[in-house]
C-alpha cells in the first residue's frame, strides 16, 4: 500500500503518494478531477524495481486549494516536490493535465528528467472544462453523485469523492478547474520539442480528447519518441492497466540500457 506525505511549496500544502522500497523514481502525475490514487495499480506493477511517487497536484486530492492555477505554479509545485524527494534524476508519468505538466518540466528541468510517458495529451489543447461546473455542491451519496454525472465520469470520479456535513463533495472545487483548464489551452509544440530523453506516447483507441493523427505527428516530430495505441479511452492507464504498465516498463528498462 503506498504511504501518504506532505511538503509544502511555497506556503501550499501538498500531498502525495509514496510506494516506498529503495527502487529508481517514477513520478506520477494525474489528470484533471482525479488524484494520485489512480496510480496505485502501475505503482504495484512496478515494484520493486522502481518506486512510485505520485503527487496529488494542486486543488487535487489531499493537497490544498491554491489562488492560482497557471503552468509555472504547476511546474514549480514541481521543482519543489522533486527537492523534497531529494531526487537527482527520474522518469515522469503524467496523463491529460499531468502529461502537459511533464514535458513542460522536462523542457525547463532536462537534466532532471531521464525519460517520459505522456498519456493521451497533445501539444495544441482547446479544451474547455466547464461541464465541470455542473458537479458543484453536496451529494446525498454516492449514488446521487455517480446518477449527476453520468456513467462515463462517475468510475473516474468516485475516489475524489469526500465526506462533508451535507453528505458528499468533490475534493476538488469545479470552479477552479474551468480556470485551470484555460490556463492548460494552447500551442506547446515548443516545450514538447525542447528536449529528447526517451519517450513514449500513449493513446487511447476510444479517447474524445486526442486523435491518432494528431499523436503520430507528436510522435514523429521528436527525437527518441515513439506513439503506442491501447485499449481504453482518455485515461488509459485505467482502461487498460496492464498494457499500459507494460509500455511502462519497457522504456524503464530501456533506460537502464
Amino acid at each position: 500500500m503506498m504511504k501518504r506525505e506532505f511538503f509544502f511549496n511555497d506556503g501550499l500544502r501538498l500531498s502525495y503518494l509514496d510506494a516506498g522500497g529503495s527502487g529508481q523514481a517514477v513520478v506520477a502525475l494525474h489528470a484533471h478531477f482525479m488524484e494520485a490514487s489512480t496510480y496505485a495499480p502501475l505503482a504495484e506493477a512496478l515494484a520493486p524495481g522502481w518506486r512510485v511517487f505520485a503527487l496529488d497536484q494542486r486543488g487535487h486530492g489531499d493537497s490544498a486549494h491554491a489562488r492560482t492555477y497557471t503552468r509555472d505554479d504547476y511546474l514549480y509545485d514541481l521543482a519543489a516536490f522533486v527537492e523534497h524527494l531529494g531526487l537527482g534524476r527520474a522518469v515522469f508519468v503524467g496523463n491529460s493535465l499531468g502529461g502537459v505538466n511533464a514535458y513542460q518540466f522536462a523542457a525547463r528541468f532536462p537534466a532532471i528528467v531521464q525519460g517520459l510517458v505522456i498519456e493521451d495529451i497533445g501539444v495544441e489543447i482547446r479544451d474547455d472544462l466547464s461541464l465541470a461546473l455542473e458537479w458543484q455542491g453536496e451529494f446525498e451519496s454516492p449514488g446521487a453523485f455517480a446518477a449527476r454525472v453520468g456513467p462515463r465520469w462517475a468510475p473516474h470520479l468516485l475516489a475524489s469523492l469526500r465526506p462533508s456535513p451535507g453528505g458528499y463533495k468533490l475534493a476538488f472545487d469545479p470552479r477552479e478547474i474551468v480556470v485551470s483548464g484555460r490556463g492548460l489551452c494552447g500551442d506547446h509544440w515548443r516545450d514538447w520539442l525542447a528536449t529528447d530523453c526517451p519517450a513514449v506516447v500513449v493513446r487511447g483507441l476510444d479517447s474524445r480528447v486526442t486523435t491518432q493523427a494528431a499523436l503520430e505527428q507528436m510522435a514523429a516530430r521528436r527525437p527518441n519518441t515513439r506513439l503506442v495505441t491501447l485499449p481504453g479511452g482518455h485515461v488509459v492507464h485505467t482502461g487498460d492497466p496492464a498494457g499500459f504498465a507494460a509500455v511502462v516498463l519497457e522504456l524503464l528498462r530501456g533506460l537502464q540500457g
